[in-house]
Order: structure tokens, then sequence, then C-alpha cells
């Protein structure tokens, strides 16, 4: 008579089978599928011209990732895998099944707060606007990332794997799976039960917000397979985008675009500051007050340094002092823009 774990681990051997050559035929397949429901199928019609450059410069991004992954020996993580396999946390979980289960939950778990990270810190999002800067949101804008931040990104999963002590069978098929989200929920499609799947999983139109040019709507939905994250930490939101990118202009080729992830933010001119400026510092000035229960004769102190917060929040400024923390209430940091 098989015991639970014995027969657990005989149904789960058949990924032993999977090759990377196989993974990546799957992929391409299911990549080239996608592209074709956009072109026949599209959620929202694109102009061809400005569709086939960001394609192009897309799949130009991962030929050169690749490439300069391989020369660096960081594209593969599974001569790390093999070194560790079996020596972390799940090492205490006897069934295979419930290993690739919660493998791939962590995984899901620690993108989302490096993409939250790579929201929050400037010194990240000057690397990840590279992708927020799609005009023209599809399957291939899953690649569009800066090299630097891919760098990063496998440094992260290095130590995912390391701590949990994944095999190689496993960091494979979650690679092979999570490449699949993020190609799905990126492509320009619309089906039916659409929102019903969001209720689990990240789907196009779920990411098609994080996309959007306003920031209280792209500081949303970080979750690259389970919307689950988004749910349990308040991020999730589901509204309909204006407009998608990052504002101002910005390089569309390979190589400038390469570039741009190198140069510096650029802070809004001092003359066009925004036009709730004040509104923004009175609100600012007000949760200082709160925060020491009203007390009274600080409030030009509550006023200045609220001034201070606003401006360094806007300009990425840290040359601006300020004598705590700024408070980054959703109120008002919302309605700060990002460049």
């Amino acid at each position: 008579m098989l015991n639970t774990t014995t027969l657990s681990e005989a149904n789960f051997r058949f990924p032993d089978a999977l090759s990377g050559e196989l993974a990546t035929v799957v992929l391409l397949v299911l990549f080239c599928l996608f592209s074709c429901f956009e072109f026949n199928f599209p959620r929202e019609r694109q102009p061809l011209k400005p569709l086939r450059l960001s394609y192009k410069t897309n799949i130009g991004l991962l030929i050169f990732n690749s490439t300069l992954m391989s020369l660096l020996s960081v594209s593969s993580l599974f001569i790390i895998a093999q070194r560790y396999s079996g020596q972390g946390l799940l090492r205490y979980i006897p069934d295979p099944a419930l290993q690739a289960l919660l493998s791939f939950l962590a995984l899901d778990l620690l993108l989302y707060f490096w993409h939250k990270a790579c929201h929050q810190f400037s010194s990240l999002w000057m690397f990840h606007r590279v992708h927020h800067n799609d005009f023209y949101l599809n399957t291939s804008t899953a690649f569009r990332i800066h090299f630097l931040e891919l760098l990063f990104t496998n440094l992260l999963k290095a130590a995912y794997i390391i701590t949990l002590g994944i095999d190689q069978v496993l960091v494979l098929i979650n690679e092979t799976l999570m490449t699949i989200f993020i190609m799905f929920h990126h492509s320009n499609i619309s089906f039916k039960g659409e929102r019903l799947l969001g209720r689990i999983f990240i789907v196009p139109y779920l990411h098609l917000t994080h996309h959007s040019t306003e920031r209280n709507e792209h500081d949303r939905n970080y979750g690259a397979a389970l919307s689950l994250w988004d749910r349990l930490f308040g991020t999730l939101a589901e509204t309909k985008p204006v407009a998608v990118g990052i504002k101002g202009s910005s390089p569309q080729n390979l190589i400038s675009l390469i570039k741009f992830g190198f140069s510096r933010l650029k802070a809004p001119n001092m003359q066009t500051l925004p036009a709730n400026f004040d509104n923004m510092i009175a609100e600012a000035a007000y949760y200082r007050a709160e925060k020491r229960n009203f007390k009274p004769g600080y409030e030009v102190i509550d006023w200045l340094e609220a001034k201070k917060d606003i401006i360094k929040l806007i300009y990425c400024d840290n040359s601006v002092r300020v004598s705590k923390k700024p408070q980054r209430n959703n109120l008002f940091l919302n309605l700060i823009p990002r460049h």
C-alpha cells in the first residue's frame, strides 16, 4: 500500500523530463499565440507603426539582456540550485508537491515586494521606468527590462533559491510559469471571464492599470502571477487608465532606451508647480499636526516642514533636509507627479 508521500512523489516526477529547450519552445509558442490574439482581437486598437517599433525594441532588449547576462554568468540560476538543493527551508517539507506550491508562492511574493520597491525608491525607478515607457502595452512589453534591473532581480532570485534550497527542476518550472504569467498580463487582449479570473490572477485589465501614466494608478497591482498579494496589502485597483506609459517624452529605440535607464530623473520646473501645490502642503501639515494631537504653537513650523516634504517628494531631491521622515500618506502622495 502506497502512503500519501510516496504517491505524491510518483505523480510528481513528470517535470524531470522538462528541459530548458522544451521550456523555451513552450514560451515561444505562447508568445506567438498571445501576439496573434493581440493583432486580431485587441482590447485597444493601436497604430501599427509604433506597435511594430515597440515589438522591435522589446525583442532587441530581450536579445541584448540574454547575451549580456550570459557573458556575466548570471543568466542561469541552475548552478546555484544544483549547489544548494535540499539545504534550505524546503528540506523540512517531505511532500514534493507542497514544496513546489510553496516555492512558487514564495517567488511570487518576493517579486511583489521587489516590484513595489522599484516604484517606491527613485534609484530603482530610474531603471524600472524603462519598462513603463512603452506607450503601446503588448506581449513583448514583458521583456522591456533594463539589464541592471534584470541583474538585481536575478541576485534576489539567487538568494531565494539558496534560502529555500530549491532544486533545478523547480527553478525551471517556476521561471517558466512566471514568464508565462508576465507575458499574459501584458497582452493587449480581453476575454470573457477576465474579471472573474482576476479574483485569483493578475490579468491584462489589472496590469493595464499598473501601466497608467498617473502615479495613483501605476503604484498599484504589483503582482506577477497572483492578485492575492495586492488584495492582501491593499494595493489592488480596478480602473481603466486614460493613458499608458510615462509622462513626458522618452526614447523608444534600443540603444537610447538603455541609456535612458542611466539618466537622472528630471525634476519639474519650479515655475510649473502642480496647481494643487498649496493644498498638498496643507494636507501634509495637517497630518504633522495630527501626529502631535494638534498641540498649538507649531503651525508655522508644520507648514514649512510640510513644504520641504512635498518638494522632496516632487523633485526626488535628497538634499532637502527635513527633521523627520516625510509622512507619505496616500492622500497626498498620490497627487505627486512621476517622471
